[in-house]
């Protein structure tokens, strides 16, 4: 049936509400796909164009403190701000892997980078919560992106470019590597970086020596490095261990639950363990610390350099220890000192509490801060800083002549020094003689008023090898003995006599100690006096340096010449700008460093070279590579003064218009020495670099006179005491300075020249009679005594050039055969006819008045 052309067309069925609205969805869904994949495509050039390169992670230098030791390895100090001591990924115990991948990642060796279900769980807590910090579920490998590269932001872009980073870092680098960076960079508190600056800290082990419970501990730490470690809060510490790292390693199979339960069973006991200081030079290694600063710029801290300084430790200890009792005995001299501080302590005040007063007072010196509980009945009840108690009795204040109880009273802040009897041993090992324990007693005592610096090298290289800068660097960090200058008084004498003797003078020169009055430019009249206020008369020289005759030296210098002496001193040293350009230099007036003046000294003892002290023998870098070495310029004692091996004295050497050599032949007057064995060469050096070979200051000949004359100044002079050393090699000069403002005392013996200074801050005199040979010379004696120890004694053989003749006791010389045998002298051979033709000086006149002190 045909349909009727002129009936209305259907209409089409219109579709469903449902399906636009899905056709919508889908419509929107695409558009939104494509303009997330343009965002994101946006969002990652954006990001990745500004990703470092990982490959820098290869050769990435951690922050690692600075090591300082001593010349025989011990650690002297560490600088930094942190403690980091990386380790490779091979020396970490599997165990404490396991805890650290059991804690943090325990897929680590299995993903690609990214835990994609914490991301997913991060980001759904970032849009439905308010907290911005959730767990995000991130790697260890996007820790240590994070850790090297980005900061601590939360943030969608920074956990994107962390992602990015985790998938770059894991096609460049292997899951070892990244690792191990982790283990090294991360933070664990207390200044602690890396797990092994951890372990020390926390433990004081090495990682292999780690127990399990310490392995879980430690791995707990980085989730809460300050707030959740062991030390700040062991109880939270502890859940952490036992909760989250054990049962978790158990979980994985890690562990047996049997290790799990003893490990969870060990009490908590962490502890602070500092890296020990093996060798104590602290004004040494805060040198160490400018110099390297200086050298290498201000990051060397930071870089794990290994310094290797000259000092020797137990030359240190001997020389810290002679200082201290040095200073501990001067002081006990001039009597007690009240307490200058007090504190008003609570009538119920405990000694916890009173304790707790003592926080940031340092103890210096050995001397430990204590505060008066208790004072009365001939004792005094003291508390120190760790809270303990202490009583003093009147043997605790011997030194004193009085007793605690009459010294002391209630808050006063005073010192005690712990003093430790060490154990008695039976004298038959095999009897039943009970053995004695050590006894611990305590004295009261006092910071003392005055301060010391010792200063020793060896004369032949200028290596330091021990150098204290005051009685104690907590105290005060200001080093004496290379920033302070002091006069040093007649130790400087020495330098003047050298002088004169390059002019011709000797040993046996006669110099009148009368009374001299020189006119000064402005008018006035200086009338220089000696220490004793008497006169001897003409006297030799060797004789007035063994007495110490001031107007002797006085008079020599003006004979010779202000300005020639300050430039030949000069050649010791010291810088001719710092001497002054009057007479007054004869009586020690120059302003010098305890160094300087110990450099000087050097001179005498190595035959006559200029060396320059030094005390950073090798630096090497943290991958032990020797970044530097030094190389010494050293004196070659019977060397020319060309300074080549084997030599005999250059006739007419001139230096700076100074003959320091012989300008004629030798006249014998009785004998002549032995020709002296040529040098050795300098051995080679183990660097390959050719030995350096110093600066000739001295004629040799000069340098030997001066020796023989300061040894007999410790013979039969004002440095007797120092006999007591039962060394023939041993010889120095004391000095003291006006009102007893300074004393020195500055020799030699073995192979050491050493120098040390006793004076007060302030410059205010030491004391009555405290002259360099009462406060300076029983310290240099106590030091020596140990640093001489096994050491052969120093020859003084004259050089070549000289001459052995015999002087009468006025200085004149003995005909050849003459009877009496007279006294025996070296000098050099150009002296002989001046000696033979000889006068005595005419003494000046002089007022009859006093004369004055001016030094």
């Amino acid at each position: 049936m045909r349909a009727d052309p002129a009936s209305p067309p259907r209409p089409r069925p219109r579709p469903s509400r449902f399906r636009r609205l899905l056709r919508w969805v889908l419509i929107l869904g695409l558009a939104l796909a494509v303009l997330g994949a343009v965002a994101a495509g946006i969002l990652y050039t954006a990001v990745a164009s500004k990703l470092p390169d990982v490959e820098t992670l290869r050769d990435i230098e951690m922050q690692e403190p600075m090591y300082v030791y001593a010349r025989d390895g011990k650690l002297i100090a560490l600088f930094g701000e942190t403690r980091r001591y990386p380790v490779k990924i091979d020396d970490v115990p599997e165990r404490l892997k396991q805890a650290f991948l059991a804690t943090e990642d325990a897929r680590f060796y299995e993903h690609g980078g990214i835990d994609y279900r914490g991301v997913a769980r991060a980001l759904w807590l970032l849009l439905t919560t308010d907290d911005r910090r959730v767990p995000g579920g991130s790697t260890i490998t996007q820790q240590v992106a994070r850790q090297f590269f980005l900061s601590s932001e939360y943030s969608f872009t920074r956990k994107f470019a962390e992602m990015l980073l985790a998938r770059k870092m894991e096609q460049n680098l292997t899951k070892d590597e990244i690792f191990e960076l982790y283990l090294n960079k991360s933070f664990f508190g207390n200044r602690a970086y890396g797990v092994a600056a951890a372990a020390e800290f926390y433990y004081g082990k090495q990682l292999a020596e780690l127990d399990l419970d310490e392995m879980a501990s430690l791995a707990a730490i980085p989730k809460f490095p300050s707030s959740g470690n062991p030390i700040s809060n062991p109880e939270r510490a502890r859940e952490r261990r036992d909760v989250y790292v054990l049962a978790r390693m158990q979980e994985l199979g890690f562990i047996t639950p049997a290790e799990s339960a003893a490990a969870r069973a060990v009490e908590m006991h962490a502890s602070p363990h500092e890296r020990p200081i093996e060798a104590y030079a602290p004004y040494v290694a805060e040198m160490v610390r400018l110099e390297m600063v200086a050298r290498y710029g201000g990051d060397v801290l930071t870089r794990g350099y290994h310094v290797t300084t000259t000092i020797d430790p137990t030359m240190q200890a001997a020389a810290e220890l002679a200082v201290r009792n040095g200073l501990t005995t001067y002081d006990h001299r001039h009597g007690w000192v009240k307490p200058a501080e007090t504190f008003e302590l609570a009538a119920d005040e405990d000694a916890a509490t009173a304790a707790r007063r003592l926080r940031g007072i340092a103890p210096q010196g050995g001397l430990l801060p204590a505060i008066v509980l208790r004072s009365g009945n001939g004792t005094a009840d003291v508390v120190l800083a760790d809270g303990s108690t202490v009583t003093l009795d009147a043997a605790s204040s011997r030194w004193t002549g009085r007793n605690p109880g009459a010294l002391l009273t209630r808050g006063d802040l005073t010192r005690v020094r712990r003093i430790e009897t060490p154990a008695k041993v039976a004298a038959d090992a095999d009897a039943d003689t009970p053995v004695a324990p050590p006894t611990v007693t305590w004295q009261l005592d006092q910071l003392p008023r005055g301060q010391a610096t010792l200063v020793s090298l060896e004369p032949d290289n200028g290596a330091v090898r021990a150098l204290i800068g005051g009685f104690s660097f907590a105290g005060s960090n200001f080093n004496r003995a290379t920033q302070s200058r002091r006069q040093p008084g007649s130790s400087f004498k020495p330098f003047i006599f050298a002088a004169a003797f390059e002019k011709g003078f000797n040993p046996a020169s006669i110099v009148p100690d009368a009374p001299v009055l020189f006119r000064m430019r402005r008018g006035q009249d200086w009338r220089p006096q000696n220490s004793d206020g008497r006169f001897m008369g003409p006297m030799r020289l060797r004789e007035a340096l063994v007495q110490s005759r001031n107007l002797v030296a006085v008079r020599l210098l003006d004979t010779i010449g202000v300005d020639y002496a300050r430039r030949y001193i000069s050649h010791f040293g010291f810088d001719e700008s710092q001497l002054p350009p009057n007479l007054s230099i004869a009586l020690g007036t120059p302003s010098l460093t305890p160094l300087d003046v110990t450099r000087g000294y050097a001179v005498f003892a190595n035959g006559g070279f200029k060396v320059n002290p030094w005390f950073i023998d090798e630096v090497r870098d943290r991958e032990g590579t020797l970044v530097f070495k030094e190389n010494p310029a050293r004196a070659c004692r019977g060397c020319g003064n060309d300074g080549r091996p084997g030599q005999p004295a250059a006739p007419s050497h001139v230096i700076d218009g100074f003959d320091l050599g012989p300008a004629s032949a030798q006249r014998t007057v009785t004998e002549a020495p032995e020709p002296a064995e040529p040098a050795p060469e300098p051995e080679p050096r183990a660097d390959g670099q050719a030995p350096a070979m110093a600066e000739r200051a001295i004629d040799e000949r000069v340098a030997y006179q001066m020796v023989s004359m300061m040894r007999d100044v410790v013979r039969r002079g004002t440095g007797t005491a120092a006999r007591v050393l039962e060394r023939e090699d041993v010889g120095g000069k004391t000095g003291s300075t006006n009102d007893h403002r300074d004393a020195w005392f500055s020799g030699f013996g073995g192979n050491l020249v050493t120098s040390v200074w006793v004076g007060r801050d302030d410059n205010r005199s030491l004391g009555y009679r405290e002259y360099g040979g009462r406060a300076a010379l029983p310290i240099w004696i106590d030091f020596m005594r140990v640093a001489l120890n096994g050491v052969p004694e120093a020859p003084n053989d004259p050089p070549e050039g000289m001459v052995r003749v015999a002087v009468t006791a006025s200085g004149r010389l003995m005909p050849v055969g003459a009877e009496g045998g007279g006294i025996v002298e070296y000098v050099k051979a150009e002296d002989l006819e001046r000696m033979a033709s000889e006068v005595d000086l005419q003494i000046d006149d002089v007022p009859t008045e006093e004369a004055f002190d001016i030094f």
